[in-house]
């Protein structure tokens, strides 16, 4: 664990947050017709093969899953114009789609935002929705989750940091002071 941080969400925790959010996308979307779910990395990308993982469980049906890097889409990154573009071809079909991005935390909607520029790239989907483990509050973009684990309100001072097994040998999410 790190220093000064206090453990708000455990791994039994998470594992239900998954379940539930994998059952509200079911839910939501009447079904799983034309569902395909996009991580945004880094840690937005073992949370969307987890919730895939639920999903086929309950619905008995493969879910297309893939993954996104959201770099150079970003707008509070400096961008030289030399800069090669980060290579992010999605190998799923998104044109007529629902798609689900699923990120770790939301905080100022910044990164959601350029997930959809990216997305919007390789077709214009029927809709999209996002899923995250944590909503922190703070937005400076009107971006909503459509599917949120935890709502944990927090001050600008303090960092929310969702742990994945696959990333962090464990599953857990923690809260720091800056």
């Amino acid at each position: 664990m790190m220093k000064d941080s206090i453990i708000l969400v455990d791994e039994k925790a998470m594992k239900r947050a998954l379940t539930r959010i994998a059952h509200e996308i079911i839910e939501k979307n009447k079904g799983v017709k034309n569902l395909v779910i996009i991580g945004i990395k880094t840690r937005g990308v073992p949370l969307a093969r987890r919730i895939a993982e639920n999903i086929e469980k309950f619905e008995g049906e493969k879910i297309p899953v893939d993954v996104l890097d959201i770099t150079y889409y970003r707008d509070d990154l400096e961008k030289k114009t030399e800069q090669p573009r980060v290579n992010n071809a999605l190998k799923v079909e998104v044109k007529d789609k629902t798609v689900v991005l699923v990120d770790d935390v939301i905080y100022t909607g910044r990164t959601c935002r350029a997930a959809m520029n990216a997305v919007m790239e390789y077709g214009r989907p029927q809709k999209v929705q996002l899923a995250v483990m944590v909503d922190r509050g703070h937005r400076e973009l009107p971006i909503r989750p459509d599917f949120v684990g935890k709502n944990l309100p927090t001050s600008k001072d303090e960092i929310v940091h969702v742990l994945t097994t696959d990333i962090d040998g464990k599953d857990e999410v923690v809260l720091t002071k800056q």
